[in-house]
């Protein structure tokens, strides 16, 4: 059994992706988040970290889905997997959720003060991730493959520029949802919520579960990859 304590949480992620579904569970962030060893997360959470560990090392006996071993996949094909699955929920839910939060803010302030609140905050997540989404596909991802197929220095410039501002806009969005997250209250829709209302919720938790992983992909295989190659 391996000793998972002083590993950072995104690594062991990466290692093996099942261990998202733990760290979900948990509470515990395993994208913008990532770079923290399992013994800091669970004191930050008050969890016992040996009940994660005997969580994880029960993953070691198990055989891993190849279709989720991510690390082993070859950048480009990463890069369009990401826009392919995650991206595309992204652009799907976005104009979604700013109606719907927007919806249930007018209805529910009143007497849900947390919804104006959620609303704003939503906003400037679509304003940040669509600009986000359009760079990674028209500068940073191209520059990968363009890296990948030859030794071009204005790509190595482009990726090491880009991932830089990139990580940060990461931690807007993570930390943005981890606000509506705990404003929501784990997206627990109150008595007097309507049918909107659980819609919101529901697809806000959706949204959150998938940005999780994308960032995840990002962050902990394809950034640090990318940029080994680049410097």
């Amino acid at each position: 059994m391996e000793n998972y304590k002083d590993i950072n949480i995104g690594e062991i992620v990466t290692r093996d992706f099942r261990a998202a579904e733990i760290f979900k569970n948990a509470g515990i962030d395993f994208c913008c988040g990532g770079n923290q060893s399992l013994e800091q997360a669970c004191k930050e959470k008050n969890l016992d970290s040996s009940i994660l560990e005997t969580e994880l090392a029960k993953l070691e006996n198990t055989t891993v889905n190849a279709l989720h071993n991510f690390n082993e996949w070859n950048l480009d094909f990463l890069c369009d997997y990401i826009v392919n699955t995650h991206h595309k929920t992204v652009l799907k839910l976005l104009p979604q959720l700013t109606v719907y939060t927007q919806k249930i803010a007018q209805v529910h302030g009143p007497h849900h003060q947390e919804l104006i609140a959620i609303a704003n905050l939503f906003d400037k997540i679509n304003e940040e991730l669509l600009q986000h989404l359009r760079n990674e596909e028209e500068v940073l991802f191209p520059a990968i493959k363009e890296l990948l197929n030859s030794n071009s220095a204005e790509a190595k410039a482009t990726i090491i520029s880009e991932i830089t501002r990139m990580k940060g806009e990461h931690e807007f969005a993570g930390g943005a949802m981890d606000k509506i997250n705990v404003l929501s209250d784990n997206y627990s829709v109150p008595a007097d919520g309507c049918s909107t209302y659980q819609v919101a919720y529901k697809l806000l938790e959706q949204f959150e579960d998938d940005l999780h992983i994308h960032v995840h992909l990002e962050n902990n295989i394809l950034y640090p990859k990318a940029l080994k190659l680049a410097i």
